[in-house]
């Protein structure tokens, strides 16, 4: 058994979604926002760290999975995504988790199938895979497939690793 929490990070907005995962079975545990309304970025920085420590504290999960950093069509607003993650990062990292990240493409391709996948998609998915009674917001289900991301990826590399005629043709991604 494990307790993942994934982060979706914004300066702004921040999702986060937890999940327990037992063998192959999901279990949700909690999911939100953590918003950031004020207009200085050291204080949303500050906001985002507390919120995470606070979500850690909480839920006491194993692992910490986050969306890595896309190239934006904007600078500024690529560096302060750079900026929200590592607030949180620090967080978990300062509580002692593991952390892991994935690229946004990959988590849709986990969770939907394609790497192209709407947000709408992503929500519809997570609400399916966690047998939720409606959609979550869209910043959490975004963290909430971050965490299944991580569960499919680490549990498919436990398998191969187990496997050494795996291992031997190459079959570790």
């Amino acid at each position: 058994m494990a307790i993942i929490l994934g982060i979706d990070p914004g300066s702004r907005i921040t999702g986060y979604g937890v999940i327990r995962q037992t063998g192959r079975q999901l279990t949700y545990l909690g999911s939100g926002c953590i918003r950031t309304n004020t207009p200085e970025l050291p204080e949303r920085l500050r906001l985002i760290y507390a919120g995470v420590s606070e979500i850690i504290t909480q839920f006491s999960p194993d692992y910490f999975a986050i969306e890595q950093v896309f190239m934006a069509k904007n600078a500024d607003s690529a560096l302060k995504l750079g900026q929200a993650r590592g607030a949180a990062i620090v967080a978990a990292v300062n509580l002692a988790l593991p952390v892991f990240e994935y690229a946004a493409r990959q988590v849709k391709q986990t969770v939907t199938g394609t790497g192209a996948a709407e947000k709408s998609q992503v929500q519809h998915m997570v609400r399916n895979l966690l047998k939720l009674p409606a959609n979550p917001q869209a910043d959490a289900a975004d963290a909430l497939a971050i965490a299944i991301t991580h569960c499919h990826i680490s549990q498919n590399s436990l398998r191969v690793s187990e496997n050494p005629l795996l291992m031997a043709r190459g079959r570790l991604r």
